[in-house]
């Protein structure tokens, strides 16, 4: 069930308010993951790119709301958010991991609703929705999750040591995995934007075929990036991904002022 609109505040946060800017950008972190990942993002886009980042509950300032391990679910929550804050300007979605399918579905949601179609959709991290992987992580023991979250050095090691933090956060993570492990995509849904895959060379969770894949996705053009590193590459490589968001951003806003 969609929160009510009262409420539907509580999952977009606004680092850099920009009114005027032409263009937004959606983004939605990865699994465990909160709003404030993409802090740096806002703060490098502003004030020509107004970005929008979604806060799961479970969380941050949402740690009291019970956190969601249905990805459809979830989808329809953040659907429900952000269709309040659509206006006239051309919005974009990024996602990373399980963010990348959940701006995925959407970025379905919009086009389904009659709503304009997102600008671009740009995922990173994560296989096109029909690859699947082995989900039980979900099910493993506290010391195993965290070792995976370690596995992919995208969680302060400090957070991990802490035992009061670490209770905190991993119900919302074993949440997520949960809601990760349960999704299908829907074969008859594709969408009809242009898709930017933006591929870590390094990273174990998604090979090149699996990303390429997402071209299967859309009946619009699919362009697939590869930048060195692991899977949070996205941190590593900030500098370059902030610099493609903002020259695909610039370049969707210039093509239809044409």
């Amino acid at each position: 069930m969609l929160e009510t609109a009262s409420s539907s505040e509580d999952w977009i946060s606004s680092f850099h308010p920009a009114p005027d800017s032409p263009v937004r950008l959606v983004c939605l972190p990865h699994a465990g993951g909160s709003a404030s990942f993409f802090f740096p993002v806002s703060k490098a886009l502003a004030p020509a790119v107004e970005v929008l980042a979604i806060q799961y509950p479970g969380r941050q300032n949402r740690l009291d709301v019970p956190p969601i391990d249905n990805l459809s679910e979830l989808a329809d929550e953040i659907f429900g958010a952000l269709r309040l804050r659509i206006d006239d300007r051309p919005l974009a979605l990024f996602g990373h991991s399980m963010g990348a399918v959940l701006a995925y579905e959407v970025a379905l949601r919009l086009q389904r609703s009659g709503l304009p179609s997102p600008a671009r959709l740009f995922v990173s991290g994560r296989q096109a929705p029909s690859c699947y992987r082995d989900g039980r992580i979900h099910r493993a023991s506290d010391d195993e999750v965290v070792a995976s979250i370690q596995a992919l050095s995208g969680t302060s090691q400090a957070i991990l040591d802490d035992p009061e933090m670490l209770a905190m956060i991993l119900p919302a993570i074993r949440s997520d995995y949960h809601a990760v492990a349960g999704y299908r995509h829907d074969p008859g849904q594709v969408l009809d934007c242009p898709v930017t895959v933006l591929h870590g060379d390094s990273d174990p969770q998604v090979s090149v075929d699996e990303a390429r894949a997402w071209a299967e996705h859309t009946t619009g053009q699919t362009d697939v990036e590869v930048f060195p590193g692991g899977h949070f590459f996205v941190v590593d490589r900030s500098r370059e991904v902030i610099g493609l968001l903002s020259r695909e951003l610039s370049d969707l806003c210039a093509g239809l002022n044409r």
